[in-house]
């Protein structure tokens, strides 16, 4: 098994652990709304920032080393000059279900850089994307260790 990727697999595991309590913990308030974020304890807003740091450190981490290993792993080129070229050749060879949703993933991931504090109309929106595309994100990462499994040696 080419240990590195076991590595990134694992701390992958252990956000995507994190982003899923997170978001269990915060299912009965979504969809949330500028009156319902108002009504938040500080221990629920440290929920949210859970959920969205770990959203956002899932994405990181797959992105940036789980789909390099990934193509290490299968013997691909490592050498696609652009990071859209290597998500079209993991999915081409099955390792991602979707490159157009990968880049979603991201966009949503680059949205938590903007904190909103003085406009909670577009910081719930903003969550409200991310709760659903949380399931979106976890169910990548699983299909793309089931992809890698027969690689492992």
């Amino acid at each position: 098994m080419n240990a590195s990727y076991h590595v990134i697999l694992e701390t992958c595991k252990r956000h995507a652990d994190r982003l899923q309590w997170a978001k269990f913990a915060l299912t009965k308030h979504f969809p949330l709304s500028a009156e319902r974020m108002a009504q938040l304890s500080d221990q629920e807003i440290a929920i949210l920032d859970q959920f969205s740091t770990r959203f956002a450190k899932l994405q990181d981490a797959m992105g940036a080393k789980l789909f390099p290993a990934v193509l290490e792993l299968t013997k691909e080129p490592e050498n696609l000059p652009a990071f859209i070229d290597k998500l079209n050749r993991l999915e081409q060879i099955g390792a991602i279900p979707s490159a157009e949703d990968w880049l979603m993933l991201r966009e949503m991931r680059n949205e938590f850089s903007h904190d909103y504090p003085d406009n909670p109309a577009l910081q719930s929106a903003m969550l409200n994307k991310a709760f659903t595309l949380a399931d979106t994100l976890l169910a990548t990462l699983r299909f793309v260790e089931q992809f890698a499994r027969p690689y492992q040696h």
